[in-house]
């Protein structure tokens, strides 16, 4: 991940994307068409607004951008019908007066509010329960299919609406193509 991400050059090969090898001096240009949402979501003890457009200063924020971004992400009904200052409301420290489901869909809201041209979930479900992973991959599958999804998960139910699966183990790639052909059975219990 860290070398799609462009943190790291690879040691053999390259990264290729849409025929264009990523270079150190042409890093930062692919970087800035990525959204990233990790397994843990730093969150200021600030605003939902703030925390959605992370690093923009408040008068900066595009108001527009940033619903947008929370409804695709499953998080603006919550925002508006259930905190009291709705975009305003402080999250406190890490996040702490919201729960991990609520605290993951900010940080899709985040990934989304620069408007990526690919989206990278690492392990971003992982740490929920499944009733709570189940709306935030609701929210993944309503996303725009003119933004390329990477999506990193041990659970099948994670990956069970990509379009293609890559299966690995230590590091290689054993298996890979669309789940049907990669789930053994009819209850997506196991990879081939």
């Amino acid at each position: 991940m860290d070398i799609i991400l462009g943190l790291l050059q690879p040691q053999n090969g390259t990264l290729k994307i849409d025929d264009q090898i990523i270079t150190k001096e042409n890093s930062r240009s692919w970087q800035r068409s990525l959204g990233y949402v990790p397994q843990q979501i730093y969150l200021s003890d600030d605003t939902v607004a703030s925390n959605i457009a992370f690093g923009i200063n408040k008068e900066n924020i595009i108001f527009e951008d940033l619903e947008s971004a929370a409804k695709i992400a499953n998080l603006h009904d919550f925002v508006i019908n259930e905190l009291p200052n709705k975009y305003e409301t402080k999250v406190g420290e890490r996040g702490i007066r919201l729960s991990g489901g609520q605290r993951q869909r900010i940080g899709i809201a985040r990934a989304l509010y620069h408007k990526p041209k690919v989206l990278i979930l690492d392990e971003a479900t992982s740490a929920l329960d499944n009733e709570t992973e189940k709306v935030v991959m609701e929210a993944v599958n309503n996303l725009s299919k003119n933004i390329t999804i990477i999506m990193i998960a041990h659970r099948l139910s994670t990956v069970s609406k990509c379009d293609t699966i890559f299966q690995f183990d230590k590091g290689e790639l054993i298996a890979e193509g669309p789940p049907k052909k990669m789930f053994r059975n009819n209850n997506n219990t196991k990879l081939i």
